[in-house]
Parts: C-alpha cells; structure tokens; sequence
C-alpha cells in the first residue's frame, strides 16, 4: 500500500493552491492497481474492528464526504466502501432537512446516523451543510453560523472522545471538471436522472462555496477529527487516495482478533461427538 502525501488541513491552509487536477503520489495504473488490491486488506480490518465490538470493544469509524456536485462521492461509496460486507457499513445521505429535522438544532439529525461499535460509518454530506449551503444561501444568521463552528467541533471531539476516529475528506473538483460532468449527464440518456438544472444555479454561487469551505475547513480541522482536500478531477486519484485514508486510520486502530471466553479444544471435541 502506498502513503497518500496529504497532510491535514491547518490554519494556513489556502483552498484555491490546491490543484484539482494533481495526483500526488501515484500514477492512474498503479492506483487503480491498488484499488482492486486493498480491497481484501479493508475488509479483513473492517471485521476485526466488527469482531472486537461483539467482545466489549467500542471503537468505529467516520468518514464524512463533502464536495460540490458530480464530485465522485457517489464513486469513492461504491469502488472504496462497496468491497466491504455491507453488515459493516452504515451509509447516510444526508439531504435537505425535513420539516420534523427543522424542529430541532441542525445536529440532531446526525447523531442517531452516527456509527455503533465495530462499525465504519460514511456520511455522504453532513452537518456542515450546515454552515456551507446556508452560509452561501443565507438560510441562516451570520451569528449562527459563526457559532456552529464550535459547535461542530465540540461536537466532533465528544465523538471521538468516544471511540470513533473520523476522518473528513473535501473532494475538490474544479469549476471546468464540473462543467464536463454535468454536461456528459446531458449528453448520455443513461446519465439524465443524475442531472439536475439546480445545479446551474450553484455553480453561479461557485466562488461563494469556495470562500464557505475555506472558512469551515480551517476553523473545524483538528487533531480529534482531521480535513483531507483530496484533488478531484481524476476519479481515479480521489478513490485511491480516500481509500488509503480510511486503510490508514484502520491499520492505526490495529483490530486484532478477539479471545473467546470458551474452551476451544473442548468445544472441538463436543461437535465431534454430535
């Protein structure tokens, strides 16, 4: 397995020097190469750490995907995740609130969508929808959203705190790889139900997102629950990288095999004699 040369998003960091269309550390045929090789490896970690949890262990795991649309979160759910047994997985599309979500604060949504032990959840979106979209579209108060920053954060360190190692991953495309994908969903009957004329309308906001994630990106991205931008406008680069992340954060937690609490030996002899 390759390291992915990307390093968590601090203070300093300045959205629009990342070059959307690099892909540092690897080349199309040795990432696709590795893709299809890993796959063994993250699914033997995911049921480890699924393992453990049946003997008392409470470890997960978060990867939560943002990205302006045709991104590729839907790619990096199926080529990375889909290898892994779907008991495993808990996925969540999180879409416009609905009018009972709209009731509550923005984070209540999300915690009954977080993973349980032995799990590796995948937020497709998130509560930071809550101060992107709303701080483009004016859903909510400045006041508001300056203060879900930290609430984010708290939020996030209160989760890792228990158990769950998040990762965050920005897949960030640029204005002209949107442009073609959205104009291949027109182009391909196969591809029209993906489209929509919506999104013309928040590629006019494009420089306001841009300014929105830069904002979020350094005032969220801590120790407790790192941001990753990964360069997206070779699929093939972002799928590599994300999944190395997630191998990464895997192979740190270590999940080893639980003791079991029976006689095995015994138990051989038992079923032997049945």
């Amino acid at each position: 397995m390759s390291t992915v040369p990307l390093k968590p998003v601090t203070a300093d960091f300045v959205l629009a020097d990342v070059d959307t269309s690099s892909h540092p550390g690897v080349d199309k045929k040795s990432a696709e190469k590795e893709l299809l090789s890993n796959h063994d490896t993250l699914a033997d970690l995911q049921e480890r750490l699924f393992a453990e949890s049946k003997f008392g262990g409470t470890r997960s795991v978060l990867l939560v995907l943002q990205a302006m649309d045709t991104a590729g979160k839907g790619g990096i759910i199926r080529h990375v995740v889909g290898g892994i047994d779907p008991q495993g997985v808990h996925i969540h599309a999180f879409k416009a609130p609905t009018e009972e979500e709209r009731k509550h604060d923005f984070l209540w949504r999300v915690r009954p969508q977080l993973p349980t032990p032995g799990i590796i959840g995948v937020f497709d979106r998130s509560h930071y929808e809550d101060v992107l979209i709303h701080r483009v579209r004016g859903f909510s108060t400045p006041e508001a959203i300056e203060e879900r920053y930290g609430i984010i954060t708290d939020f996030e360190s209160e989760v890792a705190a228990a158990g769950t190692t998040i990762i965050k991953v920005m897949l960030h495309i640029s204005s002209a790889e949107q442009k073609a994908r959205l104009s291949e969903r027109l182009e391909r009957s196969d591809k029209h139900w993906k489209y929509n004329p919506g999104d013309v309308d928040e590629r006019k906001l494009w420089p306001a997102y841009q300014e929105a994630y830069q904002i979020a990106l350094t005032r969220t991205s801590t120790p407790d629950a790192p941001w990753y931008v990964v360069p997206a406008d070779n699929k093939w680069y972002a799928r590599w990288a994300v999944q190395n992340l997630l191998l990464e954060a895997l192979q740190k937690l270590d999940p080893q095999w639980p003791s079991v609490d029976y006689d095995v030996e015994a138990e051989k002899a038992r079923l032997a004699a049945t």
